[in-house]
């Protein structure tokens, strides 16, 4: 399974760098749509998680200053999920957080225990 989670990141990656930034939008707006109020932000290093964000609602685009330069990173608000099973437990708190569009591996999915 992690090896089908890995592909998929790495897949997600390389087709939304060759994306335009309208278009990376259209399709973010999208998976919004998909993953409703309950998504899920994995953040990967050497080919695991390392951190992973709950309760997402959408991942924005950062917008420069000047209201028409897209920033290259996206940003959200959801709750740390320190120990990965996906709930809300004691003492996890709803942060606010940043990735980098080039340097951050991450998939950014449905929570698969809300249903």
């Amino acid at each position: 399974m992690r090896k089908y989670l890995l592909l998929a990141a790495l897949v997600a990656t390389l087709f939304m760098s060759g994306c335009t930034q309208e278009t990376q939008n259209k399709l973010g707006r999208s998976l919004q749509n998909w993953t409703g109020t309950n998504g899920v932000l994995d953040i990967y290093m050497g080919g695991k998680v390392v951190q992973r964000f709950i309760k997402i609602d959408k991942l924005s685009t950062a917008i420069a200053t000047d209201g028409t330069t897209p920033r290259n990173y996206r940003y959200g608000y959801g709750y740390l999920d320190a120990n990965l099973n996906y709930k809300v437990d004691k003492g996890e708190k709803k942060l606010y957080f940043e990735i980098s569009n080039f340097s951050t591996p991450y998939v950014f999915y449905e929570n698969p225990g809300s249903k």
